[in-house]
Parts: structure tokens; sequence; C-alpha cells
């Protein structure tokens, strides 16, 4: 029986300036670490791509074009992956502006004609990885999401949360670190 190779996308979502990056991508390269071998891994920083705002045509031109520069750059990541996997801390509550950005596009490439978008997310698996002072606080963000992945009939593949804050806060969570090493298998 033929399986498909495994190929992940991380999706990097902080703000943070080139170069630094914090205890959510710390988190997430911790758990990457332990893929299977022969496992193929995408990284992209939503921060450092040039998307255009979404603009919504649903009402009016009623779809869309395909999609032209770092937009088709993430969507053939996006449609070559079979599992995605959102870096991502938590800002207010919710996820960050460049996150939010990539998801309000999905609602394009669902009306780009014969792309057939929602069919090809189907089966695929979306995890999140973040971080945050409180649990608590994240909760509404992970919802967000298992919604998203609900919506598109892909597996949700639950949430990796550590204690962050300061740059290095994670590290200090040993709870988060040892369940990094499974959380993707």
């Amino acid at each position: 029986m033929s399986t498909t190779p495994r190929h992940t996308l991380f999706l990097t979502t902080s703000s943070r300036e080139p170069g630094h990056p914090g205890n959510s991508e710390w988190l997430a390269r911790q758990a990457a670490a332990a893929l299977p071998a022969g496992s193929t891994q995408t990284w992209l920083a939503l921060a450092h791509m040039n998307l255009p705002p979404f603009v919504d045509l649903r009402h009016t031109v009623g779809q869309y074009p395909a999609p032209e520069g770092d937009l088709k750059t993430l969507l053939d990541a996006t449609l070559a992956a079979t599992d995605i996997v959102f870096v991502s801390p938590v800002y207010w509550f919710s996820i960050p502006a460049p996150l939010k950005t990539y998801l309000d596009h999905w609602s394009g490439w669902l009306r780009v004609p014969g792309l057939g978008f929602k069919e090809q997310m189907a089966g695929k698996t979306l995890r999140v990885i973040s971080t945050s002072g409180d649990r608590a606080k994240a909760q509404p963000m992970f919802d967000s999401l298992r919604l998203c992945a609900q919506f598109l009939a892909m597996n949700w593949g639950g949430e990796l949360w550590g204690k962050g804050g300061a740059p290095g806060a994670v590290q200090a969570d040993t709870a988060a670190v040892a369940q990094a090493a499974t959380f993707l298998l």
C-alpha cells in the first residue's frame, strides 16, 4: 500500500523582526526536530511575505483570480503540504495579523475557478504551536483555528502550548518541551 510522503508546512506568524525568533518558533523547532527521517519540512515566515490585504469579492465579482507573487508561493506550499502547523504567539487573545491575513485569503482561494481549494484541503492535518503568559488566554485562538480546520474537513491535530513571555522563557517550561518531542508524530 502506497502512502503520501509526509510534508509539513510550518507557517511562522509572529511580527518579530527577522533574525529574532520568539518562544513559539523555538518550541516549534523542537517539535520539528522530532519528525521522522525522510519527512519534508517547509518553513515560511508570513510577516516577511508580501501579503496584500484581503478584498472580499464574494457578493460582487463572486470569484477570484489565481494568486500571484508571495500569495501564489503560499498557496502552492499550502496545497503541497500534508500537515500545516501554525507557529503563532497569542496576540490580544487571538492570532497575529499575518496569520489572519493568510486565513482571509482562504476565502478567495475557495473561489478561484478550477482550484478546488476546499477539496484539496480535506484530510490535511492542521496544528498550532503557541506560547503566551497564560494558557487560558490562548483558548479563543485555539478554538478559532480548530473551527477553520473543521470547516475545510481537515484533521485537527491539536495545540502545543508553552508558557512564554520574555525571550527564551518557554525553554523553562519542561512540560511543553517534553510534549514537543511527540507532538508532530
